[in-house]
């Protein structure tokens, strides 16, 4: 008898995240009646197994995440931390707009709880690692400037920046990954107290 309530527990819970992840890949509305109706169960019932949205996201997203490493695999011989720098920019950006709809429900998830943001995947992060480590060039850059460097990249590498060029400015797409590309770009330059590099990404952001 506990035997079979704990498979029945387990083939729920497993109900749950597989409808979830199905849903994000899909690119629909990730919400947990969304995710309760696919799932054929309760909406209480759901939230039974997680208690928020935030906790089923940091599962369901999971199988969708990458790979810093792999994701500048075209440039691993590049020492041209612009060019980089610019692929790694898109390369996020592009992830997020594949995957909007569970990337804007996990930061609406955690913005009004900022403890539960530890559960964010952070990806810009190791994309802005792995875009400066070698063999990127950086010069003279010393380490408090290349921390800067990566603070800076952080704010502007962010799903939050895209969004408030597509949501606020109403820019489309395709032109507001262009700008985002534009000021990483722009910030790296500055750091390596560069007038002129290569790079500006692949999605043909103007030289």
């Amino acid at each position: 008898m506990d035997g079979g309530r704990v498979n029945q527990k387990r083939r729920t819970r497993n109900a749950i995240v597989v409808a979830a992840t199905e849903l994000v890949r899909g690119g629909h509305p990730v919400t947990m009646p969304e995710v309760a109706k696919a799932a054929e169960v309760s909406e209480a019932t759901a939230y039974r197994y997680f208690p928020d949205l935030a906790s089923l996201l940091r599962e369901a997203v999971a199988g969708t995440l990458f790979d810093p490493a792999e994701a500048l695999a075209p440039l691993a011989g590049s020492a041209d931390p612009v060019a980089r720098v610019a692929a790694a920019t898109e390369h996020l950006l592009r992830h997020v707009l594949t995957h909007q709809s569970a990337v804007r429900a996990m930061i609406a998830a955690t913005i009004t709880r900022p403890a539960d943001t530890a559960g964010r995947p952070g990806l810009r992060f190791g994309l802005i690692n792995e875009a400066l480590a070698p063999p990127a060039d950086l010069g003279d850059l010393d380490a408090s400037g290349l921390a800067q460097l990566k603070r800076d990249l952080a704010v502007v590498m962010s799903a939050e920046a895209l969004f408030g060029l597509t949501d606020l400015h109403r820019l489309p797409p395709e032109e507001a990954v262009r700008s985002v590309i534009h000021t990483a770009v722009t910030l790296t330059k500055a750091a390596l107290g560069e007038k002129a590099t290569t790079g500006e990404g692949r999605s043909g952001d103007p030289r």
